[in-house]
């Protein structure tokens, strides 16, 4: 058996199907139709599947056996039943060049535009000439388009587009996980659905995510050839350097070079992008703390400013003050020198209560800054931003 990644009950495709399934590798044994027989006649639906999802029509198409095949249809076998890949009886067929299948398969109405989940109908999957005619002609006949096939290929993404909406609708979370640990961008990466990954990148999902393996969703689009997704998810943010519990990077999961090449640039170019925003940044931040520094500089040297003048208003009263009062002393000279230095010491003290009022006006102002009364500082009102 090959060895192959899958996540959830078909939402991302795997190795080709025939490969991943050989025949008589742990599948429905091939039986005598007599043996089948026994079976239908005492009621056995003949749709039970295994583990897989194979049904015994998806083997015996595998198997190119066409009696059994038109034993199962004859008895009410879905023609159009789907494993977990989401192959139907006539991918089998189709893949293995069995012509007659084919033919029987397409009279019992099998779909012609069913699409797997590699994206791929049974016409994409025959590489046997006369089989591929014949798969080509039947769809002529039923007049199916370029138009019909292309909005075939598209429906998955739609289905899944539509679901992350009714999601953000109700509030949902994006970054949900199913039973293997895969987030929708992981499904999303896997498929190649490019408008579907746009649409929560919009919405913030993680491209950091990993599944029980340890798979971001750029490994899954690395295993399978998704040259666009790739490329949308390092420009997101996700890392070319990732490694998964097997310690592979996105690039050792590549198998086409022309793929392999394509990271080794887009991880040449992330790397100089960061070195440039490194520089870019140390070099702000030396510009903004020199900045910071001059406004700390211009602050204290307008408070000092402030105090100087304030001092010198009050000396410049405290002399007012003394000749007023040397004026005053020699219009009652009748006073005797002790009322007049009592006096004098008092209005020394508190001229008219003005020093007072001006002495604690500064600090007033100072203290109402420290306290949080004065107009609040720029990281203040962000600081419980709930993305800070």
């Amino acid at each position: 058996m090959v060895s192959v990644r899958t996540w959830g009950n078909g939402g991302l495709p795997r190795a080709p199907h025939i490969t991943a399934h050989p025949v008589h590798d742990g599948m429905l044994t091939p039986v005598p139709s007599v043996a089948v027989r026994y079976f239908l006649k005492n009621k056995v639906s003949p749709d039970l599947c295994n583990e897989d999802g194979l049904t015994a029509l998806h083997q015996c198409c595998i198997d190119n056996f066409e009696e059994i095949v038109k034993l199962l249809l004859s008895h009410g076998a879905n023609v159009n039943a789907k494993d977990n890949e989401l192959w139907t009886p006539l991918h089998a067929a189709a893949t293995c060049g069995h012509i007659n299948l084919v033919k029987i398969l397409v009279q019992y109405g099998a779909d012609l535009l069913a699409v797997n989940s590699d994206g791929n109908m049974p016409y994409d999957l025959c590489e046997d000439e006369p089989t591929l005619d014949v798969i080509e002609t039947c769809m002529a006949y039923q007049g199916i388009t370029q138009e019909k096939i292309n909005e075939m290929r598209a429906a998955p993404e739609q289905r899944m587009i539509a679901d992350i909406h009714c999601m953000i609708a109700a509030g949902q979370d994006l970054d949900w996980i199913d039973a293997q640990g895969a987030t929708l961008l992981h499904i999303a990466g896997a498929n190649g659905y490019l408008r579907a990954a746009e649409l929560l990148l919009d919405h913030g999902v993680r491209v950091d995510v990993k599944d029980w393996d340890g798979w971001e969703p750029l490994h899954a689009a690395a295993f399978w050839g998704q040259m666009q997704m790739a490329e949308l998810l390092v420009s997101h943010g996700a890392s070319l350097s990732a490694r998964t519990s097997m310690d592979e990077m996105p690039i050792d999961l590549c198998e086409e070079e022309e793929f392999k090449v394509l990271l080794l640039e887009l991880k040449h170019k992330h790397d100089v992008i960061m070195k440039s925003q490194l520089r870019h940044k140390s070099s702000l931040s030396r510009r903004t703390s020199s900045a910071g520094s001059r406004g700390k500089v211009v602050r204290r040297a307008s408070l000092s400013d402030r105090t100087n003048l304030y001092r010198k208003e009050y000396e410049g009263e405290a002399i007012l003050w003394q000749q007023r009062s040397a004026a005053e002393d020699q219009r009652t000279a009748t006073y005797n020198g002790d009322i007049r230095e009592t006096r004098t010491d008092q209005e020394n003290k508190d001229p008219e209560g003005l020093i007072t009022d001006r002495k604690y006006l500064l600090p007033a102002r100072l203290c109402s800054r420290k306290s949080g009364s004065g107009p609040p500082r720029r990281e203040a009102q962000y600081s419980n931003h709930p993305g800070r």
